[in-house]
Protein backbone atom coordinates (compact mmCIF):
# COMPACT_ATOMS: atom_id res chain seq x y z
CA UNK A 1 0.00 0.00 0.00
CA UNK A 2 1.12 3.40 -0.69
CA UNK A 3 1.92 5.97 2.39
CA UNK A 4 1.97 9.62 2.43
CA UNK A 5 3.20 11.19 5.79
CA UNK A 6 2.36 14.35 6.44
CA UNK A 7 3.85 17.37 8.57
CA UNK A 8 2.89 20.48 9.35
CA UNK A 9 2.50 23.78 12.02
CA UNK A 10 -1.35 23.83 11.00
CA UNK A 11 -2.77 22.37 14.75
CA UNK A 12 -5.69 20.43 14.94
CA UNK A 13 -8.18 23.34 15.13
CA UNK A 14 -9.32 24.27 11.58
CA UNK A 15 -9.79 22.72 8.44
CA UNK A 16 -6.47 22.96 6.85
CA UNK A 17 -5.08 19.12 7.86
CA UNK A 18 -7.91 17.70 6.34
CA UNK A 19 -8.21 19.88 3.38
CA UNK A 20 -4.56 18.64 2.30
CA UNK A 21 -5.70 14.94 3.11
CA UNK A 22 -8.29 15.08 0.89
CA UNK A 23 -6.23 16.43 -1.96
CA UNK A 24 -3.94 13.67 -1.28
CA UNK A 25 -7.07 11.19 -1.45
CA UNK A 26 -8.40 12.94 -5.04
CA UNK A 27 -5.37 11.59 -6.28
CA UNK A 28 -5.44 8.51 -5.10
CA UNK A 29 -7.78 6.88 -2.51
CA UNK A 30 -6.33 4.15 -1.65
CA UNK A 31 -3.32 5.86 -0.18
CA UNK A 32 -2.63 5.05 3.47
CA UNK A 33 -2.24 8.61 5.55
CA UNK A 34 -0.06 8.54 7.97
CA UNK A 35 0.08 12.09 10.55
CA UNK A 36 3.35 12.90 11.81
CA UNK A 37 2.37 15.86 13.97
CA UNK A 38 0.74 19.23 13.33
CA UNK A 39 1.85 20.63 16.50
CA UNK A 40 5.15 21.75 15.65
CA UNK A 41 5.56 25.75 16.21
CA UNK A 42 5.02 27.73 13.85
CA UNK A 43 7.70 28.19 11.19
CA UNK A 44 10.48 26.37 12.97
CA UNK A 45 12.31 24.44 10.72
CA UNK A 46 14.40 23.10 13.26
CA UNK A 47 11.31 21.44 15.38
CA UNK A 48 10.11 20.68 12.02
CA UNK A 49 13.39 18.62 10.62
CA UNK A 50 14.13 17.00 13.99
CA UNK A 51 10.71 15.28 14.35
CA UNK A 52 10.33 14.28 10.71
CA UNK A 53 14.24 12.71 10.99
CA UNK A 54 13.27 10.97 14.16
CA UNK A 55 10.59 9.03 12.14
CA UNK A 56 10.81 8.83 8.57
CA UNK A 57 13.38 6.07 8.54
CA UNK A 58 10.91 3.63 10.42
CA UNK A 59 9.05 4.06 7.10
CA UNK A 60 9.20 1.77 4.02
CA UNK A 61 11.50 2.95 1.19
CA UNK A 62 9.29 4.79 -1.12
CA UNK A 63 6.96 6.60 1.66
CA UNK A 64 6.62 10.34 0.85
CA UNK A 65 7.22 12.86 2.79
CA UNK A 66 4.75 15.86 2.97
CA UNK A 67 5.92 18.84 5.20
CA UNK A 68 4.24 22.00 5.24
CA UNK A 69 6.33 24.57 7.69
CA UNK A 70 6.85 27.69 5.86
CA UNK A 71 9.48 30.27 7.83
CA UNK A 72 9.52 33.10 4.90
CA UNK A 73 6.98 35.63 4.11
CA UNK A 74 8.72 36.05 0.45
CA UNK A 75 5.81 36.08 -2.45
CA UNK A 76 7.51 33.27 -4.61
CA UNK A 77 9.19 30.26 -2.64
CA UNK A 78 11.09 27.69 -4.63
CA UNK A 79 8.91 24.39 -3.55
CA UNK A 80 11.06 21.12 -4.41
CA UNK A 81 10.26 17.39 -4.49
CA UNK A 82 13.11 14.82 -3.30
CA UNK A 83 14.65 11.80 -3.41
CA UNK A 84 17.03 10.83 -0.36
CA UNK A 85 17.81 7.55 0.98
CA UNK A 86 15.23 6.44 -1.52
CA UNK A 87 11.92 8.06 0.37
CA UNK A 88 10.25 11.10 -1.11
CA UNK A 89 10.04 14.79 0.27
CA UNK A 90 7.83 17.58 -0.75
CA UNK A 91 7.85 21.13 0.47
CA UNK A 92 9.20 24.28 0.94
CA UNK A 93 12.82 24.47 -0.19
CA UNK A 94 13.45 26.18 3.12
CA UNK A 95 16.94 23.77 4.41
CA UNK A 96 14.91 21.97 6.03
CA UNK A 97 15.64 18.56 3.92
CA UNK A 98 19.13 19.25 4.68
CA UNK A 99 18.78 18.86 7.98
CA UNK A 100 17.63 15.19 7.68
CA UNK A 101 21.27 13.72 6.02
CA UNK A 102 24.44 14.04 5.18
CA UNK A 103 23.89 12.71 2.18
CA UNK A 104 23.61 14.14 -0.87
CA UNK A 105 19.72 14.07 -2.51
CA UNK A 106 19.50 11.39 -5.68
CA UNK A 107 17.13 13.79 -7.05
CA UNK A 108 15.65 17.47 -6.57
CA UNK A 109 12.92 18.92 -8.81
CA UNK A 110 11.38 22.45 -8.71
CA UNK A 111 7.49 21.68 -8.65
CA UNK A 112 6.89 25.44 -9.71
CA UNK A 113 9.34 25.30 -12.97
CA UNK A 114 6.70 23.87 -15.23
CA UNK A 115 3.22 24.95 -14.06
CA UNK A 116 3.42 27.68 -11.27
CA UNK A 117 0.33 27.41 -8.63
CA UNK A 118 -0.23 30.36 -7.28
CA UNK A 119 -1.95 29.84 -4.10
CA UNK A 120 -2.22 31.33 -0.76
CA UNK A 121 -2.65 26.96 0.34
CA UNK A 122 0.38 25.73 -1.14
CA UNK A 123 0.13 22.82 0.56
CA UNK A 124 -3.34 21.71 -0.75
CA UNK A 125 -3.36 22.88 -4.55
CA UNK A 126 0.37 21.26 -4.65
CA UNK A 127 2.03 19.41 -2.19
CA UNK A 128 -0.50 16.97 -1.54
CA UNK A 129 -1.66 16.33 -4.96
CA UNK A 130 1.81 15.75 -6.09
CA UNK A 131 1.99 13.35 -3.13
CA UNK A 132 -0.57 11.56 -4.29
CA UNK A 133 0.84 11.09 -7.92
CA UNK A 134 4.20 10.23 -6.86
CA UNK A 135 2.79 7.50 -4.09
CA UNK A 136 1.02 6.35 -7.00
CA UNK A 137 3.93 5.22 -8.85
CA UNK A 138 4.59 8.96 -10.79
CA UNK A 139 8.73 9.86 -11.39
CA UNK A 140 9.13 12.76 -9.62
CA UNK A 141 11.12 14.38 -12.40
CA UNK A 142 7.77 14.52 -14.67
CA UNK A 143 6.56 17.19 -12.11
CA UNK A 144 9.50 20.23 -12.72
CA UNK A 145 13.19 20.99 -13.60
CA UNK A 146 15.73 19.26 -11.95
CA UNK A 147 18.03 20.91 -9.49
CA UNK A 148 21.63 20.57 -7.91
CA UNK A 149 20.83 20.44 -4.72
CA UNK A 150 18.50 21.65 -1.80
CA UNK A 151 19.06 24.64 0.36
CA UNK A 152 21.83 24.40 2.80
CA UNK A 153 21.58 24.90 6.57
CA UNK A 154 24.28 24.39 8.71
CA UNK A 155 23.33 22.42 12.27
CA UNK A 156 24.57 23.39 15.46
CA UNK A 157 27.06 20.68 15.71
CA UNK A 158 28.80 19.23 19.01
CA UNK A 159 32.67 20.15 19.33
CA UNK A 160 35.20 17.23 20.62
CA UNK A 161 38.26 17.07 21.55
CA UNK A 162 40.25 13.92 23.17
CA UNK A 163 39.02 15.48 26.54
CA UNK A 164 35.72 17.20 25.95
CA UNK A 165 32.93 16.75 24.08
CA UNK A 166 31.06 20.51 24.13
CA UNK A 167 27.40 20.27 23.18
CA UNK A 168 23.74 22.31 23.00
CA UNK A 169 20.70 22.02 24.20
CA UNK A 170 19.15 21.80 20.61
CA UNK A 171 15.65 20.69 21.58
CA UNK A 172 12.99 20.49 24.63
CA UNK A 173 10.20 17.50 23.97
CA UNK A 174 6.93 17.63 25.27
CA UNK A 175 8.01 16.12 28.65
CA UNK A 176 10.17 18.99 29.72
CA UNK A 177 13.46 16.47 28.12
CA UNK A 178 16.25 18.53 26.97
CA UNK A 179 17.91 16.72 23.95
CA UNK A 180 21.77 17.76 22.89
CA UNK A 181 23.39 18.00 19.69
CA UNK A 182 25.81 15.42 21.28
CA UNK A 183 25.59 12.15 19.32
CA UNK A 184 26.45 8.65 20.90
CA UNK A 185 29.09 7.94 18.05
CA UNK A 186 31.51 10.64 19.06
CA UNK A 187 31.00 9.41 23.33
CA UNK A 188 31.69 6.15 21.93
CA UNK A 189 34.88 6.64 20.00
CA UNK A 190 36.31 9.24 22.69
CA UNK A 191 35.66 7.16 25.52
CA UNK A 192 37.58 4.33 23.99
CA UNK A 193 40.14 6.34 22.98
CA UNK A 194 40.51 7.41 26.62
CA UNK A 195 40.72 3.90 27.19
CA UNK A 196 37.01 4.13 29.03
CA UNK A 197 38.41 6.14 31.47
CA UNK A 198 36.03 8.23 33.90
CA UNK A 199 33.85 10.92 32.37
CA UNK A 200 31.71 13.35 33.84
CA UNK A 201 28.57 15.09 32.48
CA UNK A 202 28.22 18.90 33.28
CA UNK A 203 25.74 21.74 32.69
CA UNK A 204 25.25 24.79 35.11
CA UNK A 205 25.94 23.88 38.46
CA UNK A 206 24.94 19.56 37.92
CA UNK A 207 27.32 16.99 37.92
CA UNK A 208 25.97 13.32 36.57
CA UNK A 209 28.93 11.00 37.09
CA UNK A 210 27.24 7.66 34.57
CA UNK A 211 25.01 7.23 31.77
CA UNK A 212 21.52 5.65 31.95
CA UNK A 213 19.99 2.76 30.24
CA UNK A 214 16.42 3.61 31.22
CA UNK A 215 14.26 6.86 32.40
CA UNK A 216 13.35 4.62 35.73
CA UNK A 217 17.24 4.17 36.07
CA UNK A 218 16.63 7.60 38.55
CA UNK A 219 14.05 7.86 41.35
CA UNK A 220 10.91 9.61 40.63
CA UNK A 221 12.60 13.75 41.08
CA UNK A 222 15.85 12.80 40.10
CA UNK A 223 17.81 13.29 37.01
CA UNK A 224 18.59 11.18 34.35
CA UNK A 225 21.30 11.13 31.03
CA UNK A 226 20.96 8.91 28.39
CA UNK A 227 21.64 8.61 24.53
CA UNK A 228 17.87 8.63 23.40
CA UNK A 229 16.69 6.02 20.35
CA UNK A 230 17.92 8.87 17.77
CA UNK A 231 21.80 8.83 19.61
CA UNK A 232 21.26 11.67 20.86
CA UNK A 233 22.89 12.76 24.80
CA UNK A 234 18.97 13.67 26.52
CA UNK A 235 18.76 15.11 29.96
CA UNK A 236 15.64 15.52 31.79
CA UNK A 237 14.11 14.21 35.52
CA UNK A 238 12.16 11.29 36.03
CA UNK A 239 8.50 11.73 36.42
CA UNK A 240 9.28 16.15 35.77
CA UNK A 241 10.35 18.62 33.64
CA UNK A 242 13.72 18.59 33.44
CA UNK A 243 14.01 22.26 31.25
CA UNK A 244 11.81 23.48 34.24
CA UNK A 245 13.59 21.89 37.40
CA UNK A 246 17.41 22.72 35.87
CA UNK A 247 16.68 25.68 34.41
CA UNK A 248 17.98 24.63 30.72
CA UNK A 249 17.13 26.39 27.48
CA UNK A 250 17.51 25.44 23.78
CA UNK A 251 21.12 26.80 23.41
CA UNK A 252 22.21 26.35 26.86
CA UNK A 253 25.78 24.11 26.85
CA UNK A 254 26.59 20.47 27.93
CA UNK A 255 29.64 19.39 28.44
CA UNK A 256 31.05 15.80 28.27
CA UNK A 257 34.35 15.74 30.19
CA UNK A 258 37.08 12.68 30.04
CA UNK A 259 38.92 12.25 33.22
CA UNK A 260 42.33 10.26 33.93
CA UNK A 261 42.42 8.40 36.75
CA UNK A 262 44.54 8.96 39.87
Amino acid sequence: MAIVTFLSDFGQSDHYVAAVKASILGENPNINIVDISHQIAVGDIGHAAYVLDAVFRDFPKGTVHVFAVSNTTKRIVKNVAVKLEDHFFIGEDSGLISLLSEERPAAVVDINGVKPVRSPFIAKTLFGPLAGKIASGKDIQDFGKRLEDVERLMPPRAKATKKQIAGNVIRIDHYGNLITNIMKTDFDAIWKINDHFPYVINFRREKVLQLHNHYSDVTSGECFVLFNSMGRLQVGINQGSGAELLGLMIGDQVFIDFTLET
